[in-house]
C-alpha cells in the first residue's frame, strides 16, 4: 500500500467515513416535510450536512486525544498517523465547507440553521460531550440538521421529524458513553425504549395520512427496529463495554431506515429510494474499509 494510500485512509478513518452516509438524509426529511421542491441547487444540502458531520468527528479526535491515547490509541492522532494539527485543520475546513454549501443549497434560510448547527457541533466536541448536557447538545445537533433542510419560515412542519430524530440521537449518545467502562441496564433499556416509541410514532402518522405511506413507513420502520433494537436489549441484558458499542455502531447505523421511515410519512418516495441507496451503499462501503472504522 502506498502512502498517498495510507494517508486517504487514515483521513476517512478521522471522519468516520461510513458514518457520514448517515447524515445525508436529514434535509431530505426536512425539505419534504415542509414542502421544499427537490431541485438541482437542493442537493448541496445534503452535502453541507456531510462536511458539518465529518468535520465534527475530526474534532472530536482532535479534542479527545489526550483521553484516546490511553482508552483508544488505535485512532489516528494518539497512534501518530494524523497530527492534531492536521485534525484541526481538517475539522475547520469541512466545517467552512459545509456552512458555504449551505448557503448554496437552501440560500439564506438554510443558513440561518447551518450556523447554529455548526455552533452546536463544536460545543458538542470541545465543552459538552462529558457534560451532563451533551446528549441534548447531540440531539440539537441532528435536529437542526433536519431543520436545516427546511429553512427557516418554514420550521413548524419538519419540527416532529426533527424531534424524532433527535431523540434516537439522544438515545444512542448516552448508549455511547458505556463503550469504554460499560453500560447500565437502565441506560440500555431507555434507548430500546426510545427506538420502539420511534416507529410507533412515525407508523402512526404516516397511516394518518394514507395507506401506501404507512405501509412504506411501516416498512421502513421495522428495518429500523430490527437494525437497533435487539443489540439495545443485549445490553440491557449484559451491559459491557462491547455491548455498548456494537449498540451504538447499529444505532448509528439505524438512522438512514429511521429518515426513510419519516420520509415516507411526508409521502417523498423519491427521497426513500435515495436512502435505499446510501443504505446499500454504506454496506458496500463497510465491507471494503480494511482498517476497522470507528462509528462514533
Amino acid at each position: 500500500m502506498t502512502t498517498a494510500t495510507m494517508r486517504l485512509g487514515d483521513l476517512l478513518e478521522l471522519v468516520r467515513a461510513p458514518a457520514v452516509l448517515t447524515v445525508l438524509g436529514d434535509t431530505l426529511v426536512g425539505g419534504a416535510a415542509s414542502g421544499q421542491p427537490a431541485t438541482v441547487r437542493r442537493a448541496a444540502l445534503p452535502l453541507a450536512s456531510a462536511c458539518l458531520y465529518a468535520g465534527g468527528m475530526a474534532l472530536n479526535d482532535y479534542a479527545d486525544r489526550d483521553i484516546d491515547a490511553s482508552e483508544r490509541p488505535e485512532r489516528p492522532i494518539p497512534s501518530g498517523r494524523v497530527s492534531p494539527r492536521r485534525a484541526l485543520a481538517v475539522a475547520s475546513g469541512l466545517t467552512g465547507a459545509g456552512l458555504a454549501l449551505a448557503a448554496i443549497g437552501g440560500g439564506r434560510k438554510a443558513f440561518a440553521v447551518a450556523v447554529p448547527l455548526a455552533a452546536c457541533v463544536w460545543v458538542y466536541d470541545t465543552l459538552a460531550k462529558d457534560h451532563p448536557t451533551g446528549p441534548a447538545v447531540m440531539a440539537a445537533c441532528r435536529g437542526l440538521d433536519v431543520l436545516m433542510g427546511a429553512g427557516a419560515g418554514r420550521l413548524a412542519p419538519a419540527l416532529p421529524a426533527a424531534t424524532g430524530i433527535a431523540a434516537h440521537t439522544a438515545a444512542v449518545t448516552v448508549l455511547s458513553r458505556g463503550e469504554v467502562h460499560g453500560t447500565s441496564p437502565v441506560i440500555a433499556s431507555s434507548a430500546a425504549a426510545v427506538t420502539t416509541a420511534g416507529a410507533a410514532v412515525v407508523t402512526a402518522g404516516a397511516l394518518r395520512r394514507s395507506a401506501r405511506r404507512g405501509a412504506l413507513a411501516a416498512a421502513a420502520a421495522a428495518a429500523y427496529v430490527a437494525r437497533s433494537l435487539p443489540h439495545q436489549l443485549a445490553a440491557a441484558r449484559e451491559p459491557t463495554a462491547q455491548h455498548a458499542r456494537v449498540a451504538t455502531r447499529q444505532g448509528i447505523r439505524s438512522m438512514v431506515p429511521l429518515q426513510a421511515s419519516w420520509a415516507a410519512r411526508a409521502g417523498s418516495g423519491g427521497a426513500v429510494a435515495f436512502l435505499a441507496g446510501v443504505e446499500a451503499v454504506g454496506a458496500l462501503l463497510r465491507m471494503r474499509v480494511k482498517r476497522t472504522v470507528s462509528e462514533t
